[in-house]
């Protein structure tokens, strides 16, 4: 759905509404889409050191054969 500036202005409890349920609103400026209304979503709390432990390099994951094979891969 797209709306103008002005409708937006009195409408938008009720276009919040529609966001909320999953349709998507675009509000335009001189009949031009300006922006789009989405719904708000949390993020996640990053937590340091989460992947303790799941990770696993070899001894040499930073040697200079490696960094040649890499430097030498084509694109």
């Amino acid at each position: 759905m797209q709306t103008s500036m002005h409708e937006a202005k009195s409408k938008l409890s009720q276009l919040v509404e529609l966001a909320l349920t999953g349709e998507e609103v675009v509000i335009a400026r001189a009949g031009k889409p300006a922006v789009k209304l989405v719904p708000f979503k949390d993020q996640k709390e990053r937590v340091f050191g989460q992947f303790k432990g799941q990770v696993i390099a070899s001894d040499d994951f930073d040697s200079k054969e490696v960094n040649d094979d890499i430097a030498n891969c084509p694109p």
